[in-house]
């Protein structure tokens, strides 16, 4: 398994960028082809999700590749950002082909983060988006309180003045024949576990963490209804070998598994949970099973790393200040 800055995700044909608002404590990240287009799936987990041109991730859908995704915080108003993929990559002429011109497909989805860290005016921009594009790379890919994930918290079953900062992580699994990686966006209403099942960041108490299935299982405390639409992970999961919608659909689906693991609860009515997945077009097809166990396991690390490396703000503390 590789993480953080050792990272070099050209094996899989994507870059990935971000732009961040620090003072606005909002952002977001692009993973884009290098320089080509990629075939997408994508199984929603959580039930408050928010999106934006989905349907091309499915096997009935007319365009069967993408050129980018859009992970963005501003909720709904976020999703005003992929205007600015939309014009980088046209810049370029990248695109699905429509006579004289083409046209991006760049599914989006957003996190709500216009609470409690940020001001609710700040939202990413087209502007910002086109940033993230112009600056994505392939390596040395930058984690923690940036992009989508500046302006994320987890564990908020207590309430937000118990929460702890989440962040973006990213990660790599090999096999004998493939490479997976994947990139998480944690802004769970749940807590992040290690791989033994410790509670690493979540809802704290007087004497450490309070453990939010058991709150939940309780009965909402006061502060819940307030935070009903706040919480969502997004994750991406990309392959070094091609495979068919519906097969990607299935490591989508899988690698699922992650999130049940490293988030308590996850998947909730209140969490707009999305796992995509992401694979080159051409070239000798991946094994179903061997990508779906490789894309959980680099799904759990990234989950892992994106609240080890994300930084405290406002009173919420972050397990980064503690290393």
């Amino acid at each position: 398994m590789t993480a953080g800055g050792e990272i070099d995700f050209g094996p899989l044909g994507i870059a990935v960028g971000h732009a961040t608002d620090k003072m606005g404590a909002t952002g977001c990240t692009v993973v884009r082809g290098i320089s080509s287009p990629l075939r997408g799936a994508a199984a929603v987990i959580g039930r408050a999700t928010g999106t934006r041109d989905l349907l091309p991730l499915t096997m009935h859908h007319l365009v069967d590749r993408i050129d980018a995704i859009l992970l963005t915080g501003g909720s709904a108003y976020g999703m005003d950002a992929a205007a600015g993929v939309m014009r980088w990559m046209e810049e370029r002429g990248r695109g699905f082909p429509v006579g004289d011109g083409v046209v991006p497909i760049v599914p989006a989805a957003v996190v709500f983060d216009l609470r409690p860290l940020g001001s609710f005016a700040a939202r990413p921009t087209p502007d910002m988006a086109y940033a993230a594009c112009e600056s994505a790379r392939s390596a040395g890919v930058q984690e923690g309180s940036v992009g989508a994930g500046t302006g994320t918290t987890v564990g908020k079953a207590a309430g937000p003045e118990w929460a702890m900062k989440g962040g973006f992580g990213c990660a790599i699994a090999r096999g004998p024949s493939l490479i997976v990686g994947a990139m998480a966006v944690v802004n769970a209403l749940g807590d992040v576990r290690d791989a033994e099942g410790r509670i690493i960041a979540g809802a704290r108490g007087e004497k450490g963490f309070r453990d939010s299935v058991t709150l939940l299982a309780g009965g909402a405390p006061p502060s819940f209804e307030a935070l009903q639409t706040t919480n969502t992970t997004l994750a991406v999961v990309a392959l070094s070998a091609p495979l068919a919608r519906t097969d990607l659909r299935a490591v989508a689906q899988a690698a699922a598994a992650a999130l049940y693991r490293r988030i308590t609860p996850a998947g909730t009515a209140y969490d707009g949970d999305i796992v995509f997945a992401v694979s080159p077009l051409d070239g000798a097809p991946a094994d179903v099973m061997a990508a779906s166990m490789l894309a959980t396991a680099a799904l759990e690390q990234a989950i892992e790393r994106a609240v080890r490396t994300a930084r405290g703000r406002d009173g919420i503390p972050g397990l980064a200040d503690q290393a």
